[in-house]
């Protein structure tokens, strides 16, 4: 967002249903509102142009993409300066089995959630992209056993 955007009721609202289900038709989210279709319009080309709602996507099961393991993978930077961390996120974020990467405060300096076709597949990713970075000092590797998303607040037509 460029600049500080404000939610009230109605615009808030709106983007819980979206989160909940973005392919609602403009009709569809304007009854939920009990608002006008052109009202509804408006409210969410302002959602979208002001930086408020980055994009609508469809979420896609990891294992029809080959993804049968995931894992979060804690980096500790050797140093934490500008350059190294500007650096190792860039690579990070350039690496095909990166699904998320945090930059985080605590002991650690990065998180990076990977998805990858098996044990043999991580161990690889770990060894070819992460420790021979001269940015990194120690790595620690998580297997994800679940990833659940928790479902958001269902809206009713009178919130």
């Amino acid at each position: 967002m460029t600049e500080l955007y404000s939610l009230d009721r109605i615009d808030s609202a709106l983007v819980a249903l979206l989160r909940n289900n973005a392919r609602l038709s403009n009709k569809e989210l304007a009854a939920h509102l009990s608002i006008a279709p052109s009202t509804c319009w408006e409210r969410v080309k302002r959602l979208i142009d002001s930086g408020v709602i980055k994009g609508f996507h469809a979420e896609v099961e990891p294992k029809a993409k080959g993804i049968h393991l995931q894992a979060m993978i804690a980096v500790r930077l050797r140093q934490h300066s500008k350059t190294m961390v500007e650096s190792f996120r860039n690579h990070a974020i350039s690496i095909p089995e990166v699904i998320a990467c945090y930059h985080v405060a605590g002991s650690e300096d990065f998180l990076v959630h990977v998805g990858v076709r098996d044990a043999d597949h991580l161990r690889d990713l770990t060894m070819t992209s992460f420790t021979t970075r001269s940015e990194v000092d120690h790595i620690q590797t998580s297997l994800v056993f679940e990833y659940i998303k928790p479902e958001n607040t269902k809206i009713s037509k009178h919130s």
